[in-house]
């Protein structure tokens, strides 16, 4: 029997590996940036066609290449950043393995020019598919420019995986960030089909922030500054009240390096566990610089996880610098102590022994009852000395009867709002107090509400079986949620104009999305007007969206689009559907009347699943009678 283990020929080694290392056109961005950092260039321009699918072009103006170099660069495991093993544990540069242009030329078709500074002419190559098809001397600037045209060409199973271009450049632009925070000293530029997304010029690591998203960053930051024997960490993290439900700008570094860490990352998550809500994530910006022995790179292809040897240690610092940093700039809230403002009045009387009660007399005693002498020692008459003179106002509110605050638009906010007509009664879900004998008083008295508002937050009402609560703006979600998914799909929404038009300004990515969900945007009732590339102004919002923050509703809805797979027109409204429904329902500070309750109540049981939000949440809960029982 002849022999069975071969060799696998180069390019297809080559191609397996790329499956590793090159994933969509982000992976060849980031290693061949990376790259032209090693050569110490100052400068790199990126040029996309089709979100890189048809070309990525880097363009440096580092060390460049000789002939000889430029040729053994395309080889498997060959690089000028180590020399032995032994080097992994002191490394200084962003790649060392000499996989990443070989696994490129494996699944594209490459040209590089390149020329060193001290040289005259340069060299031009063109690979395709692992193949060199021809290398000449030619006419060239120091630095080097690669072309990397048609990726995966060669692998149409792996092409048929990319997505569509919004996607692609999406992930682009978000590696370009990474890139771009990890080099603040480096002037970066990106072009996409002949439009600038973002020219950086080197900067501070705040201006360099402040310039990928937006300025407003800037004053939402803190600086986090420590040194020790073990690291030194320097950055910024966010303060608490700029904290985001989706879309936090996470971001750690070590030595120059890119990473994930999720052990880190809760250390920073837990100095803000008493100062944000449980939903949402604060914004951060950490950099660590340690010892290249102490950590190891090479445990992914990617090179972004990374092994540290004093995590534990490391951990502490950092929860101990994040905490420092956020007292020291007052994030953690305090009492004014100085301000007397703050200060409750507290009754100016001294104890007198004949108003303690009698404990002799037990039979006598009343632990519920206010004895005269309390009584005699009203705290109204020793409030601060400050006399009372407005007593016909005083007398005025003892004989006005208080009434529920009522919302001046209570009328309309469900019976002309998007959920459709009230319902006359919720008895096919609730059983209310009624009557033992029908009648709606019991002993000449009104029977009480058949529901109760606890906390302005939840709706208590009895059931056949116990107790419903229920959470008042879950509820309205769930139901307005409905009624604009419904909407959407037979036409569009209604828009209605703001007073004072809104401008936004938006990052790339974003731009992107928006560009390509525009017209169902449009259809659920926003207009939007460019103004500049990256600055767009909001003319028009849904109807029935009143007293919410147009920007972030924008900004919000555009990162929650789902982003890297492929999406429907369908799911791409309901999206925006579920959005608008959190914008326009009921907040916990309102207060709704008891027919509001009772129309929410049934608007709620008429949809099929009432019992949860679309996003998964709980509206409802139940308690039992017999568990009430138990409890007793």
């Amino acid at each position: 029997m002849s022999d069975i283990i071969k060799l696998l020929p180069d390019s297809v080694a080559n191609q397996i590996a790329a499956g590793e290392v090159i994933q969509r056109p982000a992976s060849v961005i980031k290693e061949l940036v990376e790259n032209a950092i090693d050569a110490k260039a100052t400068e790199v321009t990126i040029v996309l066609k089709d979100a890189g699918r048809t070309l990525i072009q880097v363009v440096d103006n580092g060390i460049g290449m000789s002939p000889t170099d430029a040729r053994m660069a395309f080889e498997r495991h060959a690089t000028s950043k180590i020399s032995a093993a032994n080097d992994l544990f002191a490394l200084n540069t962003m790649g060392f393995r000499g996989e990443a242009l070989a696994s490129i030329a494996a699944i594209a078709q490459v040209e590089m020019i390149s020329m060193r500074r001290d040289d005259t002419v340069g060299t031009h190559i063109y690979i395709s598919g692992s193949k060199v098809e021809s290398q000449q001397p030619t006419a060239a600037v120091p630095g080097t420019n690669i072309m990397v045209k048609n990726i995966f060409f060669n692998v149409p199973a792996r092409r048929k995986f990319l997505k569509k271009d919004s996607v692609e450049l999406n992930n682009v632009l978000h590696e370009f960030e990474r890139l771009a925070l990890v080099n603040p000293d480096v002037d970066l530029t990106i072009i996409h089909n002949d439009i600038t997304l973002h020219q950086l010029r080197h900067a501070p690591l705040k201006q360099r922030i402040g310039n990928l998203f937006g300025k407003s960053i800037e004053k939402q930051i803190i600086p986090i500054e420590t040194e020790t024997s073990i690291v030194k960490l320097s950055g910024f993290v966010g303060l608490p009240e700029n904290a985001r439900k989706r879309g936090a700008l996470q971001y750690l570094f070590v030595n120059g390096r890119n990473m994930r860490h999720p052990y880190f990352h809760k250390a920073i998550l837990n100095c803000y566990e008493q100062l944000i809500r449980a939903d949402e994530q604060p914004n951060y910006f950490v950099d660590f610089h340690v010892d290249p022995s102490t950590i190891d790179v090479n445990i992914h292809p990617t090179k972004n996880e990374i092994k540290f040897e004093n995590e534990q240690a490391i951990w502490q610092i950092l929860n101990a610098a994040v905490r420092e940093s956020l007292g020291k700039f007052n994030a953690v809230p305090s009492i004014d102590f100085d301000n007397s403002d703050n200060v409750p009045d507290i009754p100016a009387f001294a104890p007198d022994a004949n108003a303690m009660p009698d404990f002799s007399a037990a039979t006598d005693y009343n632990p519920f009852a206010e004895s005269a002498a309390s009584q005699s020692h009203a705290p109204c008459q020793h409030r601060a000395n400050r006399p009372f003179d407005d007593w016909e106002k005083l007398y005025q509110s003892f004989e006005n009867t208080p009434e529920t605050p009522v919302h001046p638009d209570s009328d309309t906010l469900f019976a002309n709002g998007i959920g459709g007509p009230a319902d006359d009664v919720v008895a096919s879900r609730i059983n209310g107090f009624d009557a033992p004998d029908g009648n709606d008083s019991i002993d000449g008295e009104a029977s009480p509400k058949s529901t109760i508002q606890l906390n302005d937050k939840y709706i208590i009402t009895p059931t056949a079986s116990g107790l419903l609560i229920v959470d008042k703006y879950r509820a309205h979600v769930r139901v307005l949620y409905e009624s604009y998914a419904k909407n959407c799909e037979n036409s569009s929404i209604p828009s209605q104009k703001v007073m004072f038009p809104e401008a936004v300004n938006l990052t790339p990515a974003r731009i992107a999305i928006l560009n390509e969900y525009k017209e169902d945007i449009f259809s659920m009732g926003f207009e939007l007007e460019a103004m500049t590339v990256d600055t767009w102004v909001i003319n028009g919002i849904p109807a029935g969206i009143s007293d919410s923050d147009n920007v972030q509703l924008l900004t919000s809805m555009l990162d929650d689009l789902q982003m890297g797979t492929d999406v429907t027109q369908r799911s791409v409204r309901q999206s925006i559907a579920l959005h608008l429904a959190r914008a326009a329902a009921v907040n916990a500070s309102r207060q709704l009347s008891e027919s509001e309750v009772e129309h929410l109540l049934s608007q709620l049981f008429s949809l099929s699943t009432p019992a949860y939000t679309p996003d998964g949440n709980k509206v409802m809960v139940e308690i039992s009678t017999a568990e009430i029982k138990s409890m007793f």
